[in-house]
């Protein structure tokens, strides 16, 4: 019988965490944050496939993720901020 998997978790400020460097260590990109003016770069072996999509009604830098998610970064202001929900979920090939 095969099993699957799902979580989810917060990607929080009060937990120490970035949104920028999140989405750097995700995507397998090279994302600069401008709040922390740190560049975050996570190398693997094999690069994972990324992509990303918008609604209709939301600006073309959307699909900038450096850009998105230093937006996200400059909006939460509070030092607890919940930045981003992550799920991870995984089927069984049957």
């Amino acid at each position: 019988m095969a099993i699957y998997h799902f979580s989810g978790q917060m990607i929080s400020r009060g937990k120490g965490q970035s949104a920028t460097a999140a989405a750097a260590y995700r995507s397998g990109e090279k994302l600069h944050s401008e709040r922390y003016n740190k560049t975050n770069e996570y190398k693997r072996l094999v690069q994972p496939e990324t992509y990303m999509m918008k609604p209709k009604h939301a600006p073309e830098w959307a699909n900038d993720r450096g850009r998105l998610w230093n937006e996200v970064e400059k909006i939460e202001k509070q030092k607890n901020s919940q930045l981003a929900r992550e799920f991870n979920v995984a089927l069984p090939v049957e």
